[in-house]
């Protein structure tokens, strides 16, 4: 017993314990006793023996509550065979609980620092067999297979993590993420909702999402200036027939300004410019409609005064013809006065497929999809 407790409560060998806390005006610092030094002051600043600094810049905040830690490793539900991916574990707070839980842990950890206090409390529980520790940036790390995922993640990198899980190459069963409130509720926003954004179609388009519950920033170490929530995170069995690059440059198209109505956002001259290089593009492929003209260059590669006129007045005629198919689709669907802020997932898989079906596309088609090396979709407007 006095040994879990340990465990529990961070406990290292020839450290003391890890509970301390100093602060500075400019920092947070997580004791590790290791006696006084000689002079009897303790060393306060960054680097130097004695003290493990929190930066909140960083995103560090401990969450030091066990029976909140308790609810999300039940909240998990974990299976005595599964793999979880941990990101950020910090000083292994929540990773000692999974491990109790689960078959192994992999945490995904950029501090060397974090690392060796995580290390030495799980050596000292004596389950470091079950313990993979990658010390790298979660956002350029590979993932080795895991089957959940459970994790305090620092709120900087909340938006491309979250599309790195649920558009990545791995497949998980669910995902039990700490995010900051306001991001959590961006997240499982519907349509019509003020909160409603790209981040939450993009996200639905693949997976559900389900609240949990919402967590004080009482209960972190440092404290941070606004509350938490956990939610749950549930990849879909089956997804929409659609190109991802195609889906996610439509809704960046979409939602630039998400309560403009349709009819609008599509009449910009910017936009129409756009789609109809895209539409050039397609050409050049065979793939596109005769109203889009194009010029020999000369036999030295320069152009005479009558062929960039040319040039311009097909370019003018180019854009007002993608203009005229722009609206035409918006009109004979009713979308023209709606807002994107509005529509379902549903909705805008139909529009989309209406302006593909007239030869209208959002995405350069001449470029394949990687999804390894993918950038994936994380802004939100």
């Amino acid at each position: 017993m006095l040994r879990r407790a340990k465990c529990l409560y961070g406990v290292i060998p020839g450290h003391g314990s890890l509970g301390q806390l100093q602060s500075t005006s400019r920092y947070r610092s997580y004791r590790k006793i290791n006696g006084a030094d000689d002079d009897g002051r303790r060393k306060r600043e960054k680097g130097q023996d004695g003290y493990l600094q929190l930066h909140k810049s960083k995103g560090q905040h401990l969450l030091t509550n066990q029976r909140i830690l308790d609810s999300i490793v039940r909240k998990s539900a974990i299976k005595p065979t599964d793999t979880v991916l941990e990101i950020g574990p910090g000083t292994g707070n929540l990773t000692l609980k999974l491990l109790e839980a689960a078959k192994s842990v992999v945490a995904v950890e950029i501090d060397k620092r974090m690392v060796e206090v995580l290390q030495k409390r799980v050596a000292e529980c004596g389950v470091q067999d079950r313990l993979t520790v990658i010390c790298k940036d979660a956002l350029k790390a590979e993932f080795p297979p895991f089957d959940i995922v459970v994790a305090n993640i620092p709120y900087g990198i909340s938006s491309p993590l979250v599309a790195k899980l649920v558009y990545g190459a791995r497949s998980f069963r669910s995902a039990t993420l700490l995010l900051q409130k306001e991001f959590a509720r961006r997240l499982m926003a519907k349509p019509g909702d003020s909160e409603f954004n790209r981040l939450a179609v993009n996200v639905k388009l693949v997976a559900n999402v389900e609240f949990v519950m919402d967590v004080s920033k009482r209960e972190f170490v440092p404290c941070p200036k606004v509350d938490s929530s956990v939610v749950i995170i549930r990849p879909k069995a089956e997804v929409p027939n659609v190109n991802l690059d195609e889906w996610w440059a439509f809704t960046k198209a979409c939602f630039g300004n998400k309560n403009k109505t349709l009819g609008a956002t599509f009449k910009q001259k910017k936009k129409v410019m756009e789609l109809l290089r895209l539409s050039k593009l397609a050409g050049s492929n065979g793939e596109t409609d005769n109203y889009i003209c194009s010029n020999d260059d000369n036999g030295d590669g320069g152009k005479s005064n009558e062929e960039e006129l040319s040039s311009s007045s097909c370019s003018e005629m180019g854009a007002s013809s993608v203009k005229e198919k722009l609206m035409g689709v918006l009109k004979s669907a009713d979308f023209e006065d709606k807002r994107p802020s509005k529509l379902s997932n549903e909705e805008l898989l139909h529009l989309l497929a209406l302006f593909n079906q007239a030869g209208i596309y959002f995405h350069d088609q001449s470029k394949s999809s990687n999804a390894e090396n993918e950038s994936f979709p994380v802004a939100y407007s």
